[in-house]
């Protein structure tokens, strides 16, 4: 033999003992087999499934139930899970490990017939060491899966707080990823607390510069020796750009770690010409941190990050550096899709979440329980921030419960302490107390002590509470603080179908019809989509109006509830809620494109953008108004060409032109600045009558793969001669698909919701369909028709996936991108100040607290005796004042006649507005220093207090049927002057 052909077998067999000492990790969706039903025996090795289903995970094995029930007759019960899998000759002397996102409610699971542990809050992540129960060759797994809305935790007969029929919809069996990971027996555990009780790689940044982009990086891996020996190792830390360049490397000294010990090890280094993570701006790095023996690499684990610097104070969020209010959405965790549920492909998740984006969101607020790791890993690609609750309904708890949110809690924060995207730890969906928030803030700062995230919960309002909490807000309402950082967590609950344009249009539904909900009438859940947007205009418009730079106390934004149509918590005659701003198939509302407009910035409109609400095709004759929703000082209406009117805001956003003829063609909206000049635009045509379908696909940015969980999103449109959608037809379309492929279908209005359905109605001339991939890779082709349209066909080659012993090297997240559009955090400031706090040295009343009025705390107030509604604010300095805002008792039902004064002269007289919190009143320009408010007749209003959609109607509560008329009460009094 050739010394030549000696060196290439000697490296060939280094590389091959390289490649068995070195981590494995596969993709464990394929090949499982499903039988729902409990069947006594399944955990056999031996046991026959020939004819159970095949299907590859993740797989709900009650999708057919997503949007076509309500969650709460959601098919429950037992369901099993059965695979083969093969594994190599060595993994006798190697550690293997499984890890499941999650399973819905309990997973108990057996390998080669040998019972390895039982999960069971049906949120988190877990996993098992499987090292002692698998062998060499053929393996069975097998996983008994209970979804009961009553299921009880075995050791102690308890039931879970957030399995609850209104908010978490029930999509049961294993919805969700699972991976198999093969290592030496010196190795960095996996980020798997639960059953596993270990915590994997923690990286983090610290010592920011923004102006040079440097930051220090740390890496700490938790290691553990399972030798019977000691072993010396090394820890070598590679940092990795999008491209895969090396950007940095560093190391921890040699050490030794005795049989059988774990420690943590840890390395650091400056890094400069780091790319900030930032809204919009999905900057991550892969940070590859190996064991060494001997200078050999035995274990590399590859961690997906991304560096940011966060600030949560003097009412603000900071990003980078810059002020950020909060502009996004509270979504369903569930994030569900028509007979799918949450278990759509990872490619798929970055296409809804990144609608959130394209809409200008910032911020997700995941409701009730955590999110799944494919979410998570979507906002980082994506850039989108969020907040991150554990597990719960509505309420405190104690005893058990409480025990098992906290460990919900830690579970997720050990799982996501990664995640650059994740800002904020949520305690609770309703306020905690300060002890309960105490331990919150400690299990952070145990287990993410470095990560610049915020724990806090909603309702977390008082001076004691912004102690310990480090954010907080209100459901429906307003709040503000110049200390932690107040936002409203699910405003604006209106709904709208998106099938309902206007009373002008096709099925011609009027804005409000509807049966009752609980009593209350149908116009704040069965709106047209016209005055659903004008609803989340106004809704925003109050958070915006306290927005930075209007003060020393301000808010830090909101989030709508919800983005997406959802199957959950619903009114009205469909069993889904309609509040989204696109539809369950993710096509868009008018509120999307409102967001648009008023959301593009950091805190200040940054980038101007015209927004027509509705359609131009109309009946002759007909005369409506038309809304512009713009960002602009004023806009111009032009139709075919010919001015019409050029009008300012009737209120801030909302540019409305009355008694305008529809006439065929062109509807224009120009924005101009205060100059007249051009700064956005929208139009409107005029589309022909039907004439054919059309068919457009969205798939993986790879395409389609054969792997029998990916999918297809199709879009059928009803379009005229020229190719233009008509957007008031309501046709059916009948489907038919060949090729290797499976029907998932679509929603609408009717019977079933047609779910499943393979003729189904376009609503607003375009609806979606899902057609998903099998494990046969082909072409597939789909034909659309309607009665008197020309058809449409549509051809997809589905790519083949490679499967070998039931493993896979290819995840759902590959060949997916980061989303880069909105560029680095700018260096600018994000917002001009408008208006500048006066401070108040003193205040004195005749009866009452006075000081309660101007304590940044508003769980006080002051609330004057009857017939006593009179009192007086000392200013630190004499003032020219040009408002004051007030929070009033009772706000949203409640007006109170008042006279304010300053120095004895009159500057306001009238009624304050009713609000979602608090109402700025313009004075007229008068220096002085001691202001006086006083109650110049009875309040009106008050009776108004129930919102039946919210079932804790404590929730709702805003004080008012506890004040007489004759009684002034003030929460936060604030005096302005301009800057």
């Amino acid at each position: 033999m050739t010394l030549h052909r000696i060196a290439t077998l000697l490296a060939g067999l280094t590389l091959a003992l390289s490649a068995n000492a070195a981590r494995e990790t596969y993709n464990f969706n394929p090949a499982w087999r499903l039988h729902v039903g409990d069947t006594p025996g399944a955990e056999a090795p031996t046991f026959d499934d020939a004819n159970w289903k095949p299907v590859t995970l993740p797989r709900a094995w009650n999708e057919d139930d997503a949007f076509a029930k309500d969650i709460a007759d959601h098919s429950t019960g037992i369901a099993w899970y059965r695979k083969r899998f093969t594994l190599p000759a060595d993994v006798a002397q190697r550690k293997v490990f499984i890890e499941f996102e999650g399973a819905r409610q309990a997973a108990e699971v057996w390998v080669n017939g040998q019972r390895v542990g039982l999960h069971e809050n049906g949120v988190t992540a877990f996993g098992f060491d499987l090292s002692a129960v698998v062998k060499p060759g053929d393996n069975v797994i097998a996983v008994r899966t209970d979804n009961r809305w009553d299921y009880r935790e075995q050791s102690t007969n308890q039931r879970y707080q957030w399995a609850d029929k209104n908010f978490n919809a029930n999509y049961g069996g294993l919805p969700k990823n699972l991976r198999l990971h093969i290592t030496d027996r010196l190795y960095q555990t996996l980020p798997l607390f639960s059953n596993l009780g270990t915590t994997g790689v923690y990286i983090h940044a610290g010592d920011f510069n923004q102006q040079t982009h440097r930051a220090v990086i740390t890496a700490e891996a938790q290691v553990r020796n399972e030798y019977d020996q000691p072993r010396r190792f090394g820890f070598d830390v590679a940092l990795r750009d999008r491209d895969g360049k090396v950007v940095a490397t560093f190391k921890a000294p040699a050490q030794t770690l005795a049989a059988g010990a774990t420690t943590t090890v840890l390395a650091r280094s400056a890094v400069r010409d780091l790319q900030f993570w930032s809204w919009g701006y999905g900057a991550l790095y892969d940070v590859e941190t190996t064991l060494t023996v001997d200078g050999q690499p035995v274990d590399t684990v590859v961690t997906r990050t991304g560096f940011r610097q966060t600030a949560f104070d003097h009412g603000m969020v900071t990003l980078n550096g810059r002020v950020i209010q909060l502009k996004g959405y509270a979504q369903r965790t569930s994030n569900e899709w028509p007979a799918i549920g949450l278990s759509v492909p990872a490619w798929l998740s970055d296409y809804s979440n990144g609608q959130m984006l394209a809409s200008n969101a910032n911020f997700v607020r995941w409701m009730h329980t955590a999110p799944w790791k494919q979410d998570v890993e979507s906002l980082d690609r994506l850039g989108l921030m969020q907040a991150m609750p554990a597990g719960d309904s509505e309420a405190d708890v104690t005893g058990r419960r409480w025990e098992q949110r906290m460990e919900a809690m830690r579970d997720a924060i050990v799982y996501f302490r990664n995640n650059p995207s994740v800002l904020m730890y949520e305690a609770g969906n309703r306020g905690v107390s300060a002890e309960h928030m105490a331990e919150v803030r400690a299990l952070r700062d145990r287990l993410d002590p470095q990560g610049g995230r915020a724990a806090g919960s909603r309702e977390m309002l008082s001076q004691q509470l912004q102690d310990v909490a480090e954010y907080g807000g209100e459901m429906l309402y307003i709040n503000k603080s110049a200390r932690r950082p107040m936002w409203a967590m699910e405003y604006s609950r209106d709904e709208g179908a998106r099938k309902f344009w206007d009373e002008l249009s096709p099925p011609f539904h009027r804005d409000g019809d509807g049966p009752d909900h609980k009593g209350q009438g149908a116009a704040s859940y069965n709106r047209n989509q016209d005055s659903h947007a004008l609803e989340d205009v106004r809704r925003w418009v109050d958070y915006w109006r306290e927005r930075p730079g209007t003060g020393t106390r301000v808010s830090a934004g909101g989030v709508n509830i919800i983005f997406s149509d959802s199957n959950t918590h619903h009114r009205g005659a469909e069993n889904y809620r309609r509040s989204g701003e696109v539809d369950a198939m993710r096509i868009p509302k008018d509120g999307f494109f409102a967001h648009q407009v008023m959301w593009d910035g950091w805190v200040d409109v940054e980038k101007p953008h015209a927004h027509l609400l509705g359609h131009w095709n109309y009946a002759a004759g007909t005369v409506k108004t038309v809304t512009v929703i713009a960002s602009s000082p004023r806009v111009q209406l032009l139709l075919n060409g010919k001015l019409l009117k050029t009008a300012e805001p009737v209120e801030p956003f909302v540019f409305r032109f009355d008694g305008v003829t529809f006439a065929p063609g062109e509807l224009r909206a120009i924005g101009l600045d205060k100059d007249g000049h051009q700064i956005c635009e929208d139009v409107r045509v005029t589309a022909g009558a039907p004439a054919a379908l059309k068919l457009s696909v969205q798939t993986h940015p790879q395409g389609l793969q054969a792997d029998g969980a990916d999918l297809a999103l199709v879009q059928v449109e009803v379009v005229d001669a020229k190719g233009r959608r008509n957007p008031v037809v309501l046709d059916t379309v009948k489907f038919t698909l060949d090729g290797p492929a499976e029907w998932r279908g679509g929603i609408a209005q009717g019977p079933g919701n047609f779910v499943l359905a393979k003729e189904l109605p376009v609503e607003g001339g375009v609806n979606r369909v899902l057609v998903r991939s099998t494990t046969q890779a082909g072409v597939i082709r789909l034909k659309a028709e309607a009665q008197g349209l020309a058809p449409a066909t549509l051809e997809l080659r589905s790519q083949p996936v490679p499967v070998n012993g039931g493993l896979s090297t290819r995840f759902p997240a590959d060949g997916l991108t980061a989303q880069l559009t909105r560029g680095p955090t700018p260096a600018t400031p994000s917002f001009t100040v408008s208006r500048v706090a006066v401070p108040v040295s003193s205040a004195d009343a005749d009866s009452g607290t006075p000081a309660r009025a101007v304590d940044d705390d508003e769980r006080t107030s002051w609330t004057s005796a009857p017939g006593k509604g009179r009192i007086r604010f000392h200013l630190a300095e004499p003032a020219t004042l040009s408002e004051i805002t007030l929070k009033l008792g009772g706000w949203k039902e409640r007006q109170y006649p008042l006279v304010i004064r300053v120095d004895g002269i009159e500057v306001w007289r009238g009624l304050t507005e009713r609000s979602l919190g608090y109402v700025t009143l313009p004075l007229k320009p008068r220096l002085g220093q001691v202001v006086s408010i006083e109650l110049t007749g009875d309040a009106v209003g008050g009776e108004e207090t129930a919102n039946t959609e919210v079932a804790n109607q404590k929730i709702v509560d805003t004080g008012a049927s506890r004040l007489g008329r004759g009684v002034l009460s003030i929460v936060e009094a604030e005096f302005y002057k301009l800057p």
